[in-house]
């Protein structure tokens, strides 16, 4: 048997002043916007050196992080990542290694991602995936990391040239990461080179959520999407921003819309593509089973989805949801955990299956890989699973949120929000579209049209 791996890995955390010139960073707080004045030593990178980024003094070494000093709680540390050659070694090792269960005894996907699709990730993954090539893109981006409320949270934090842009934070979901985002950086806060205008122009934030990714792992309970959206409203302060908008998708939603419960002064709206707007005589009849005979077109398409979705598609969050823990196997597997990744939803298996194909699609091979490695990499697929555990929130009621709010329906979500549902659910509602193509990874997939979508929904409220 391989080697197994300490919970943290054998990562490499550069920590150091170096990192932010290597990404062509400034400080934090923009320019162009007006601080909330932290604490004098607030927005100063941590000082230390390549020598002493592994261990401050004071500190206690957990695996291969060493967390900050308390006093250094409100500092703002640049970020970069780069896994030991040792550790893609292993993985393409245990890839290599992975023993097969046999075939499903169907001819779909009805049984679960199927043996084919999970062979030919598995020989891309061994023998042509370059993690290496994700790191550079990484090391292009100005990244950080600070304390809040205990933990460390990771992220990016990308300024516009142009003046005034407005910044936005947004946040993933699950089994997402910061790469979801990622091909929407450039054309929000370079928008002259991707077809729009200065007005444009975004200052981009996107943190790991904790227990994710680059982020720290909580080691109390607690952390539901309203303690993170409090995390947010912090991080949104300390980088001096006392006006901005948020986005958010699947928990990314969750999180943005208790951000929008909770005002916070500087919040001015929020956009999702992954709204919650099942109004309770919906839910109920999704409940019993009998389906309501008065539906229009679109309301017949969502509940159909969701009738769907909550028969054959929800497993996964039922497992989740009551024991994470249990889920060693996905920590231990590579391949365990790519295949119970890809059965988030049907439709996006479905088209992941095509890509494996040798179909073209809104995501690629590596793509998909990049993402599944992050997990791998960093030890999340039991510590990411838990903020299934932890919130109690109804995932898809309506919460009514006070602020205004801009809506994009995708076709291919778990369920595509009817304007009629969403108006209802949304009672400041200042955009609403239904798009042409796309699903559950709306800015990963269809990048070009998120973009679109963010520069409309937010466009009234600069």
């Amino acid at each position: 048997m391989p080697e197994s791996r300490s919970p943290i890995g054998r990562r490499q955390f550069l920590l150091t002043s170096a990192a932010m010139g290597a990404a062509g960073a400034v400080l934090p707080l923009t320019a162009h916007a007006t601080p909330m004045v932290p604490a004098a030593d607030a927005l100063a990178p941590a000082k230390t050196s390549a020598s002493t980024a592994r261990l401050l003094p004071g500190s206690t070494l957990i695996g291969d992080v060493a967390p900050a000093r308390a006093e250094d709680d409100v500092a703002i540390r640049p970020f970069r990542y780069h896994a030991s050659a040792e550790e893609l070694a292993d993985l393409k090792r245990r890839v290599l290694a992975t023993k097969w269960p046999s075939r499903e005894i169907v001819n779909d996907a009805s049984q679960g991602v199927q043996l084919a699709t999970t062979r030919k990730l598995a020989e891309y993954w061994a023998t042509r995936h370059d993690w290496r090539k994700l790191e550079a893109r990484l090391d292009k981006l100005p990244q950080f990391v600070t304390r809040i409320d205990g933990v460390d949270i990771h992220f990016i934090h990308v300024k516009s040239k142009h003046p005034n842009a407005l910044p936005v934070i947004i946040t993933h979901g699950w089994p997402g990461s910061i790469i979801e985002q990622m091909k929407v950086i450039a054309p929000l806060t370079d928008p002259t080179a991707y077809g729009g205008t200065p007005a444009d122009a975004f200052d981009v934030i996107i943190p790991s959520l904790p227990g994710h990714g680059f982020s720290g792992k909580p080691t109390v309970g607690g952390w539901d999407p309203i303690r993170i959206a409090k995390a947010w409203i912090v991080l949104m302060q300390r980088l001096g921003y006392n006006r901005y908008v948020a986005q958010g998708g699947d928990w990314g939603n969750a999180v943005t819309e208790q951000m929008a419960l909770l005002t916070p002064p500087g919040l001015l709206g929020i956009h999702t593509n992954m709204p919650a707007t099942i109004p309770d005589e919906i839910a109920a009849a999704l409940a019993s089973g009998n389906r309501p005979g008065n539906l229009s077109e679109d309301e017949a398409y969502a509940y159909d989805q969701l009738d769907f979705f909550y028969k054959h598609g929800l497993a996964y969050a039922q497992e989740m949801g009551n024991r994470p823990q249990t889920l060693y196997g996905i920590e231990d597997s590579p391949v365990g955990l790519a295949a119970w990744m890809l059965d988030h939803d049907a439709r996006s298996y479905a088209l992941i299956a095509r890509v494996f194909d040798g179909a073209s699609e809104g995501l690629s091979r590596d793509d998909i890989l990049d993402n599944v490695t992050l997990y791998w990499l960093t030890n999340t697929a039991v510590s990411s699973a838990r903020l299934y555990w932890e919130s109690k929130l109804p995932f898809f009621a309506p919460k009514h949120v006070p602020l205004p709010t801009a809506v994009s329906a995708f076709p291919d979500e778990i369920y595509t929000a009817p304007k009629s549902w969403t108006e209802r659910a949304y009672p400041k509602l200042i955009h609403y579209k239904r798009m042409p193509r796309g699903g559950h990874f709306a800015a990963w997939e269809q990048p070009a049209a998120f973009t679109g979508e963010l520069r409309e929904s937010f466009r009234s409220l600069r």
